[in-house]
Protein backbone atom coordinates (compact mmCIF):
# COMPACT_ATOMS: atom_id res chain seq x y z
CA UNK A 1 0.00 0.00 0.00
CA UNK A 2 1.03 3.73 -1.26
CA UNK A 3 2.17 5.97 2.22
CA UNK A 4 0.75 8.83 1.58
CA UNK A 5 2.42 11.50 3.66
CA UNK A 6 5.76 13.33 3.58
CA UNK A 7 6.86 11.82 6.17
CA UNK A 8 6.37 8.30 5.63
CA UNK A 9 7.49 9.07 1.77
CA UNK A 10 10.69 11.01 3.03
CA UNK A 11 13.30 8.51 0.92
CA UNK A 12 11.08 9.13 -2.50
CA UNK A 13 11.33 12.88 -1.48
CA UNK A 14 14.98 12.86 -1.08
CA UNK A 15 15.41 10.61 -4.22
CA UNK A 16 13.01 13.06 -5.97
CA UNK A 17 14.78 16.08 -4.76
CA UNK A 18 18.25 14.71 -6.03
CA UNK A 19 17.04 14.48 -9.19
CA UNK A 20 15.91 18.33 -9.34
CA UNK A 21 19.24 19.57 -8.56
CA UNK A 22 21.04 17.33 -11.17
CA UNK A 23 18.99 16.80 -14.01
CA UNK A 24 19.30 19.24 -17.10
CA UNK A 25 16.36 21.04 -18.62
CA UNK A 26 12.98 20.49 -16.63
CA UNK A 27 9.61 20.05 -17.79
CA UNK A 28 6.61 20.50 -15.27
CA UNK A 29 3.03 19.84 -16.89
CA UNK A 30 0.51 21.34 -14.51
CA UNK A 31 -2.86 20.93 -14.12
CA UNK A 32 -5.73 22.24 -12.35
CA UNK A 33 -5.03 19.81 -8.96
CA UNK A 34 -2.06 22.70 -8.34
CA UNK A 35 -4.76 25.49 -8.33
CA UNK A 36 -6.98 24.03 -6.52
CA UNK A 37 -4.18 24.00 -3.40
CA UNK A 38 -5.05 28.03 -4.10
CA UNK A 39 -8.91 27.30 -3.59
CA UNK A 40 -9.78 27.25 -7.43
CA UNK A 41 -12.47 24.38 -8.53
CA UNK A 42 -10.75 21.76 -10.16
CA UNK A 43 -11.43 22.51 -14.24
CA UNK A 44 -12.25 20.26 -17.06
CA UNK A 45 -11.07 22.15 -19.65
CA UNK A 46 -12.60 25.54 -19.07
CA UNK A 47 -15.58 24.77 -18.21
CA UNK A 48 -14.87 22.11 -15.06
CA UNK A 49 -17.10 24.03 -12.74
CA UNK A 50 -20.08 22.64 -14.27
CA UNK A 51 -18.28 18.47 -14.65
CA UNK A 52 -21.31 16.50 -14.95
CA UNK A 53 -24.01 18.80 -14.87
CA UNK A 54 -25.98 20.83 -16.94
CA UNK A 55 -25.09 24.75 -16.74
CA UNK A 56 -28.08 26.93 -14.89
CA UNK A 57 -29.53 27.41 -18.77
CA UNK A 58 -29.86 23.72 -19.29
CA UNK A 59 -26.51 23.16 -21.88
CA UNK A 60 -23.72 21.50 -21.23
CA UNK A 61 -20.69 23.64 -20.52
CA UNK A 62 -19.47 21.76 -23.50
CA UNK A 63 -21.69 23.43 -25.87
CA UNK A 64 -22.04 26.87 -23.92
CA UNK A 65 -18.41 27.47 -23.66
CA UNK A 66 -17.81 26.61 -27.40
CA UNK A 67 -16.24 28.31 -30.04
CA UNK A 68 -18.89 27.82 -32.44
CA UNK A 69 -20.93 29.19 -29.16
CA UNK A 70 -19.22 32.63 -28.50
CA UNK A 71 -19.49 32.97 -32.24
CA UNK A 72 -23.07 33.13 -32.19
CA UNK A 73 -23.98 33.98 -28.81
CA UNK A 74 -21.31 35.67 -27.22
CA UNK A 75 -23.84 36.66 -24.31
CA UNK A 76 -24.01 32.84 -23.40
CA UNK A 77 -20.35 32.06 -23.53
CA UNK A 78 -19.19 35.23 -21.27
CA UNK A 79 -22.49 34.41 -19.08
CA UNK A 80 -20.09 31.23 -17.66
CA UNK A 81 -16.75 32.76 -18.53
CA UNK A 82 -17.32 35.69 -15.82
CA UNK A 83 -18.29 32.83 -13.53
CA UNK A 84 -14.76 30.75 -13.97
CA UNK A 85 -13.15 34.48 -13.75
CA UNK A 86 -15.27 35.12 -10.69
CA UNK A 87 -14.53 31.60 -8.73
CA UNK A 88 -10.28 32.64 -9.26
CA UNK A 89 -10.93 36.41 -8.15
CA UNK A 90 -9.25 36.72 -4.79
CA UNK A 91 -7.28 33.66 -5.37
CA UNK A 92 -3.52 33.41 -5.40
CA UNK A 93 0.00 31.10 -6.36
CA UNK A 94 0.50 28.83 -3.69
CA UNK A 95 3.25 27.13 -2.47
CA UNK A 96 3.79 24.94 -5.29
CA UNK A 97 3.80 27.83 -8.17
CA UNK A 98 6.38 29.79 -5.91
CA UNK A 99 8.42 26.72 -5.38
CA UNK A 100 8.32 25.74 -9.33
CA UNK A 101 9.30 29.68 -10.01
CA UNK A 102 12.04 29.68 -7.14
CA UNK A 103 13.55 26.31 -9.23
CA UNK A 104 13.58 28.30 -12.28
CA UNK A 105 15.42 31.54 -10.93
CA UNK A 106 18.21 29.60 -9.92
CA UNK A 107 18.50 26.99 -12.32
CA UNK A 108 17.41 28.66 -15.89
CA UNK A 109 16.30 25.59 -17.62
CA UNK A 110 13.06 24.65 -15.93
CA UNK A 111 9.99 25.04 -18.31
CA UNK A 112 6.15 24.79 -17.30
CA UNK A 113 3.07 23.64 -19.64
CA UNK A 114 0.23 24.48 -18.07
CA UNK A 115 -3.23 23.49 -18.86
CA UNK A 116 -4.88 26.68 -16.35
CA UNK A 117 -6.12 29.24 -17.80
CA UNK A 118 -5.70 31.21 -14.25
CA UNK A 119 -2.53 33.30 -14.55
CA UNK A 120 -0.64 31.49 -11.26
CA UNK A 121 2.54 30.72 -12.64
CA UNK A 122 3.39 34.60 -13.86
CA UNK A 123 2.33 36.03 -10.97
CA UNK A 124 4.47 33.92 -9.06
CA UNK A 125 7.36 34.32 -11.11
CA UNK A 126 8.01 31.73 -13.63
CA UNK A 127 9.36 33.38 -16.90
CA UNK A 128 9.28 30.39 -19.19
CA UNK A 129 5.69 29.65 -19.04
CA UNK A 130 3.41 27.67 -22.14
CA UNK A 131 -0.29 28.69 -21.29
CA UNK A 132 -1.73 26.08 -23.16
CA UNK A 133 -5.21 26.82 -22.95
CA UNK A 134 -4.34 30.73 -22.78
CA UNK A 135 -5.02 32.84 -19.81
CA UNK A 136 -8.05 34.63 -18.67
CA UNK A 137 -6.13 37.69 -17.71
CA UNK A 138 -5.64 39.06 -21.48
CA UNK A 139 -8.58 39.89 -23.21
CA UNK A 140 -8.90 41.04 -27.15
CA UNK A 141 -11.02 42.37 -29.27
CA UNK A 142 -11.97 39.81 -32.31
CA UNK A 143 -12.57 42.83 -34.54
CA UNK A 144 -9.58 45.24 -34.46
CA UNK A 145 -7.05 42.55 -32.40
CA UNK A 146 -6.36 45.37 -29.42
CA UNK A 147 -5.46 43.23 -26.53
CA UNK A 148 -4.92 44.07 -22.89
CA UNK A 149 -3.88 42.77 -19.45
CA UNK A 150 -6.61 42.81 -16.86
CA UNK A 151 -6.73 41.73 -12.66
CA UNK A 152 -10.07 40.26 -12.97
CA UNK A 153 -13.43 41.30 -14.82
CA UNK A 154 -14.88 43.67 -12.29
CA UNK A 155 -16.40 46.49 -13.58
CA UNK A 156 -16.59 44.98 -17.06
CA UNK A 157 -20.34 44.98 -18.84
CA UNK A 158 -20.82 41.45 -19.39
CA UNK A 159 -20.50 40.62 -22.65
CA UNK A 160 -17.90 43.23 -23.02
CA UNK A 161 -17.28 45.51 -25.72
CA UNK A 162 -13.84 47.02 -27.04
CA UNK A 163 -13.44 50.26 -26.45
CA UNK A 164 -11.86 51.17 -29.43
CA UNK A 165 -13.69 49.70 -32.07
CA UNK A 166 -16.82 48.63 -30.39
CA UNK A 167 -16.26 45.25 -31.65
CA UNK A 168 -16.43 41.83 -29.60
CA UNK A 169 -14.09 41.08 -26.71
CA UNK A 170 -13.08 37.94 -25.39
CA UNK A 171 -10.20 36.46 -23.21
CA UNK A 172 -7.27 34.53 -24.92
CA UNK A 173 -8.49 31.00 -23.82
CA UNK A 174 -9.24 28.12 -25.99
CA UNK A 175 -12.72 27.25 -25.84
CA UNK A 176 -14.03 23.71 -26.48
CA UNK A 177 -14.24 23.13 -29.98
CA UNK A 178 -11.02 25.57 -31.06
CA UNK A 179 -7.81 24.24 -31.81
CA UNK A 180 -4.85 25.04 -29.40
CA UNK A 181 -2.90 28.10 -29.56
CA UNK A 182 0.42 28.46 -32.50
CA UNK A 183 2.72 29.81 -30.39
CA UNK A 184 2.46 27.58 -27.47
CA UNK A 185 2.26 24.36 -29.77
CA UNK A 186 5.63 25.85 -31.71
CA UNK A 187 6.82 26.41 -28.22
CA UNK A 188 6.01 22.90 -26.61
CA UNK A 189 7.68 21.14 -29.62
CA UNK A 190 11.07 23.61 -29.36
CA UNK A 191 11.03 22.22 -25.65
CA UNK A 192 10.62 18.84 -26.21
CA UNK A 193 13.13 18.99 -29.44
CA UNK A 194 15.92 19.99 -27.02
CA UNK A 195 15.27 16.86 -24.69
CA UNK A 196 14.09 16.85 -21.03
CA UNK A 197 15.74 15.74 -18.90
CA UNK A 198 13.43 15.32 -15.86
CA UNK A 199 9.47 15.70 -16.26
CA UNK A 200 6.82 16.40 -13.60
CA UNK A 201 2.92 16.15 -13.75
CA UNK A 202 1.36 18.68 -11.31
CA UNK A 203 -2.12 18.27 -10.41
CA UNK A 204 -3.35 16.83 -14.21
CA UNK A 205 -5.05 13.53 -14.99
CA UNK A 206 -3.29 13.37 -17.97
CA UNK A 207 -6.59 12.88 -20.44
CA UNK A 208 -5.20 15.19 -23.05
CA UNK A 209 -2.65 13.37 -25.58
CA UNK A 210 0.20 16.65 -25.19
CA UNK A 211 -0.15 15.85 -21.74
CA UNK A 212 0.22 12.90 -21.35
CA UNK A 213 2.81 11.74 -24.50
CA UNK A 214 5.63 13.85 -22.72
CA UNK A 215 5.51 11.47 -19.73
CA UNK A 216 5.11 8.61 -22.26
CA UNK A 217 7.98 9.52 -24.29
CA UNK A 218 9.79 10.12 -20.65
CA UNK A 219 8.95 6.54 -19.84
CA UNK A 220 9.85 4.91 -22.91
CA UNK A 221 12.84 6.63 -23.50
CA UNK A 222 14.67 6.06 -19.95
CA UNK A 223 14.04 9.78 -18.64
CA UNK A 224 12.99 10.48 -14.73
CA UNK A 225 9.48 11.71 -14.06
CA UNK A 226 7.71 12.11 -11.14
CA UNK A 227 4.23 12.29 -10.63
CA UNK A 228 2.01 14.73 -8.20
CA UNK A 229 -1.54 14.12 -7.64
CA UNK A 230 -3.63 13.06 -5.19
CA UNK A 231 -5.70 10.42 -7.67
CA UNK A 232 -4.90 7.87 -9.83
CA UNK A 233 -4.12 8.53 -13.17
CA UNK A 234 -3.57 6.48 -16.81
CA UNK A 235 0.31 6.77 -15.77
CA UNK A 236 0.60 6.75 -12.20
CA UNK A 237 1.95 3.11 -12.41
CA UNK A 238 4.84 4.06 -15.03
CA UNK A 239 6.33 6.66 -13.38
CA UNK A 240 9.68 6.94 -11.38
CA UNK A 241 8.30 8.71 -8.40
CA UNK A 242 4.61 9.01 -7.55
CA UNK A 243 3.39 11.13 -5.06
CA UNK A 244 -0.25 11.36 -3.72
CA UNK A 245 0.03 14.63 -2.07
CA UNK A 246 -1.02 17.60 -2.72
CA UNK A 247 1.51 20.02 -4.73
CA UNK A 248 1.56 23.02 -2.84
CA UNK A 249 3.10 20.22 0.21
CA UNK A 250 5.02 18.02 -2.12
CA UNK A 251 6.75 20.97 -4.17
CA UNK A 252 8.54 22.44 -1.55
CA UNK A 253 9.37 19.56 0.14
CA UNK A 254 11.29 18.58 -2.80
CA UNK A 255 13.32 21.87 -3.30
CA UNK A 256 14.08 21.42 -0.22
CA UNK A 257 15.38 17.86 -0.48
CA UNK A 258 17.01 19.49 -3.69
CA UNK A 259 18.53 21.99 -1.35
CA UNK A 260 16.93 25.15 -2.44
CA UNK A 261 14.51 26.35 0.31
CA UNK A 262 11.52 28.34 -1.15
CA UNK A 263 11.01 30.42 2.07
CA UNK A 264 14.85 32.20 1.90
CA UNK A 265 14.10 32.65 -2.00
CA UNK A 266 10.51 34.00 -1.94
CA UNK A 267 11.38 37.13 -3.36
CA UNK A 268 13.35 36.21 -5.92
CA UNK A 269 10.84 34.18 -7.11
CA UNK A 270 8.22 36.41 -7.07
Amino acid sequence: MTSHTLTDQAAEIAAAGRLLSTARRILFITGAGLSADSGLPTYRGVGGLYEGTLTDIGLPIEQALSGAMFAQRPDIAWRYLSQIESSCRGAHPNAGHYAIARLEALRGDVTVLTQNVDGFHLAAGSRDVIEMHGTLRRLRCVDCGRARQVDNYAGLTIPPECPHCGGIIRPDVVLFGENLPDAAVHRFEQVMAAGPGLILSVGTGSSFPYIAGPMLWAIENGIPTIEINPGHTPISERVRHRFRLRAAEVLPALLDAAGFSLDSGRDAAG
